[in-house]
């Protein structure tokens, strides 16, 4: 067949199949469930800095910097996952990210040295995982679904906090009950179990099944592989730095990851472990944060509709910051109310700071506003391995995490401050 013969026949929609529901909805499904199986590697980390500390005699520094190198490659990938999609689709790239995961996992019950630690767990799951990132969710919407983008952007960013209230307790209980090698295991099993799923059932697009995407009037013809996706992504970076609110959002989002994946889902479980709390009940705590950040990010949406995002990125910074100067008069070996009011607040600020960002992102960066926020999620990781790092150091020093809490709680503070000096002017416009 020629390459004329091809171009015709993809631009022609092949016989609809009748279906009651839509394929799209069950491609929402497998998507949500390999979130669901994906998210069992980022409930481990807490769990794992005191056991290795105990078997290996390994500082929680060392423990802490292979956590950092898993959230910074995390970050770093991100802005690239989609233009690996694009260029070789999503299935492929989906399998192959859960298939490092499981590696990178599985060779962790084998390591004896700390640096087998920071190739397994860092390095692997780290690429693995950033290449499943904020990218795969929002590829499939914008692919299969025209009419309910909000919704199933919902269901599926809810999909991550589902599989942390599963897993967290789950693995805190396999660790307690036998060790941390089988809670491995698990984790490389979670993840090749939807490998399977992903490869029979995640279709690339819409036209991969004669159909037209969900609420679309016309058929959309499958675009072809795009080239050069990874260029534009650095060139937009190169053209953003040269501004100064690419520097205050990328820096108050680093600290929003400072102050919760590389601080709480990180050292909060080891700190409560220090306090004489269970392991178990620190990790239940911890999956209750994963459920009611799904609250929160709804209600931020909501208020970034009407209110300025830049003074709700202020007191969204300035009440976790509180929060977290009043944490160490909370720890404590059993669970009371004023901890479960902590958990409850904090979990509803976890991640409201991201309809605001993404937000200012569009109103300073138009068309190139999607590129700038990969970046300026890119620094939420990078500032969320420093503290991930740095946290177990202070402990190793200081034989506690108050001095942690403290700095994080002024970091927000100066959060707060860089939000409301953002200036409402966009670049664009100004450039004109």
């Amino acid at each position: 067949m020629t390459q004329t013969t091809e171009a015709a026949a993809v631009q022609q929609p092949p016989k609809p199949t009748r279906a009651r529901v839509h394929r799209a909805w069950f491609v929402a499904a497998v998507t949500f469930v390999t979130i669901i199986g994906a998210a069992a590697f980022r409930s481990v980390p807490g769990l794992l800095i005191d056991p290795l500390h105990e078997e290996f005699d390994w500082s929680r520094g060392t423990i802490g910097a292979a956590v950092s190198v898993n959230l910074a490659l995390y970050g770093l990938t991100a802005p690239f996952a989609a233009a690996l999609m694009d260029r070789f689709g999503i299935r492929r790239v989906v399998a192959v990210a859960l298939t490092v995961i499981a590696a990178g996992s599985w060779l962790t019950v084998w390591m004896t040295a700390a640096w087998q630690l920071m190739l397994c767990w860092g390095l692997l799951v780290g690429l693995g995982s950033g290449s499943m990132a904020l990218a795969f969710a929002a590829t499939v919407t914008n692919r299969w679904f025209t009419e309910r983008r909000g919704l199933v952007s919902g269901i599926l960013t809810a999909a991550s906090a589902s599989g942390q209230l599963i897993f967290l307790p789950l693995l805190s209980w396999i660790i307690a009950r036998y060790d941390w090698r089988p809670a491995a295991v698990t984790v490389a099993l979670a993840a090749l179990a939807v490998v399977p799923f992903v490869w029979l059932l995640l279709h690339d697009h819409p036209a991969d099944v004669g159909q037209k995407p969900y609420g679309a009037a016309e058929f959309v013809p499958k675009p072809p592989p795009v080239r050069g996706a990874a260029r534009r992504a650095v060139t937009v970076l190169l053209s953003a730095v040269r501004t100064g609110p690419f520097w205050l959002l990328a820096g108050t989002f680093a600290i929003c990851g400072a102050s919760t994946n590389g601080l709480i889902q990180t050292h909060f479980i080891p700190a409560a472990h220090d306090h004489h709390m269970p392991g178990q009940a620190a990790a239940s705590l911890l999956a209750v944060i994963g459920v009611f950040d799904v609250v929160g990010t709804i209600a931020s949406g909501w208020f970034t509709d009407r209110f300025e995002p830049r003074r709700l990125l202020a007191v969204y910074y300035a009440l976790r910051g509180v929060s977290l100067m009043f944490l160490p008069l909370l720890l404590g070996p059993a669970v009371h109310p004023p901890m479960v009011f902590f958990i409850v607040f904090y979990g509803l600020d976890w991640v409201a700071t991201v309809p605001p960002t993404l937000a200012l992102c569009r109103e300073q960066y138009g068309e190139d506003s999607a590129i700038v926020f990969g970046w300026v999620l890119a620094s939420h990781q990078v500032g969320a391995a420093l503290v991930a790092f740095l946290g177990g150091v202070a402990r190793d020093t200081f034989g506690t995490y108050d001095v942690v809490w403290y700095a994080s709680g002024a970091l927000c503070a100066a959060a707060a401050l860089m939000a409301l000096v953002i200036r409402r002017r966009p670049v664009l416009a100004a450039a004109a």
